[in-house]
C-alpha cells in the first residue's frame, strides 16, 4: 500500500484562488501594481485588497505606496519568504498529483 499524503501540509495562506493567482503573477514579474493584479486576477478592488493584506501580513509580499502622476499607486513584490512559500506549495501539489 502506498504512503498517504497529508493534505494539511499545503499552505492555507496560498490555497485561495485569488491569493494563488496574485502570487503567480508576482512570481513572473519583479513587481506589479494593484491595477495590474486586479486585471490579471479578475478580482474586485475590495476582494483583492483583502487578499493582498493577508499576503502582506504573512510576509509573502511587500507593499510600497507612492503617487504616480498625482494619483495613489500601490506596488507589490514577492518577498524571499513568499517565493519559497510558493515553490513549496507547488512542490506539495506535484507530490499530491503524483499519488494518483
Amino acid at each position: 500500500m502506498s504512503e498517504s499524503y497529508d493534505y494539511r501540509i499545503i499552505d492555507p495562506e496560498l490555497h485561495s484562488r485569488i491569493r494563488l493567482a496574485a502570487m503567480a503573477v508576482l512570481a513572473s514579474a519583479e513587481s506589479a501594481d494593484f491595477r495590474f493584479l486586479k486585471e490579471q486576477t479578475g478580482a474586485s478592488d475590495g476582494n483583492l485588497g483583502a487578499h493582498m493584506k493577508k499576503l502582506r501580513e504573512c510576509g509573502y509580499v511587500a507593499e510600497k505606496k507612492r503617487f504616480l502622476n498625482g494619483k495613489p499607486n500601490t506596488m507589490f513584490r514577492l518577498t524571499a519568504r513568499g517565493r519559497k512559500a510558493l515553490t513549496d506549495y507547488l512542490d506539495h501539489l506535484e507530490r499530491l498529483v503524483g499519488k494518483r
